[in-house]
């Protein structure tokens, strides 16, 4: 794990910068960026959970180190929460190849995952990001997500997001079955009071299947569940 993180770090910083005119201008500089895409709290007819989405980037136009994280929250403790580090290489316009290792830390035992994906804009400006996840004991799953925004004007969009997760095998003591194993579809409305900053209000559905389904039915938990959404999108 230790000579992946070199890896990664070499790949994006040993890249020397090209500087190109007499102002001394970069034709490849060093950015980065952070964005807060989900903070939200889901009303519903229980305690409402506090759900994020969040990640964030630093490199050069065709390699760069990603940080992605999600999970969720109620009554003060965590209930699911995992992070990705990832080397991403562009590798066709609006394409990037992402790999690197994903950790959970909840729900427990915690897991560790290498990661193999793929994050672009497909036609018809869907934004997709989907990954492959290899785990110990053979374990396997996978994730899409499906996200696009309608503009009514330059600050009001309306976004539809559909997320899916597979799992290769069962994982009793994590509560996953195999195959299919969620499905959540969520739509929102924001206003980008600030270009920066948008508060947003949707609603969101989230679905289990198959044997998560049955583990869910086994801990008197539900396996369907509809809720209000009222967050924030920030980014810098």
């Amino acid at each position: 794990m230790r000579y992946f993180f070199v890896v990664m770090l070499a790949a994006v910083f040993s890249i020397p910068a090209v500087r190109v005119g007499a102002g001394g201008m970069e034709d490849d500089p060093l950015l980065a960026t952070v964005l807060i895409d989900q903070l939200e709290s889901r009303l519903g007819d229980d305690s409402p959970p506090l759900v994020w989405e969040a990640e964030g980037w630093i490199g050069r136009d065709l390699n760069k180190i990603w940080i992605k994280t999600e999970g969720e929250a109620r009554d003060g403790r965590l209930e699911e929460a995992e992070v990705q580090l990832l080397y991403s290489r562009a590798v066709a316009p609006y394409w990037d190849v992402q790999m690197g290792l994903r950790h959970d830390f909840r729900p427990r035992p915690r897991r560790d995952w290498l990661v193999l994906g793929i994050k672009g804009l497909a036609p018809w400006f869907f934004d997709i990001d989907a990954a492959l996840f290899v785990g110990e004991d053979g374990r396997t799953a996978a994730r899409l997500t499906a996200e696009y925004e309608i503009m009514f004007t330059q600050r009001l969009a309306l976004v539809p997001e559909v997320e899916v997760n597979l799992a290769g095998r069962s994982d009793p003591d994590t509560g996953n079955g195999s195959g299919l194993v969620s499905t959540e579809v969520g739509l929102r409305l924001r206003y980008e009071v600030h270009r920066r900053f948008a508060p947003y209000v949707g609603v969101t559905w989230t679905g289990l299947h198959g044997e998560t389904a049955d583990y869910a039915r086994e801990e008197g938990g539900k396996t369907s569940d509809t809720r209000l959404a009222v967050g924030i999108r920030a980014w810098y």
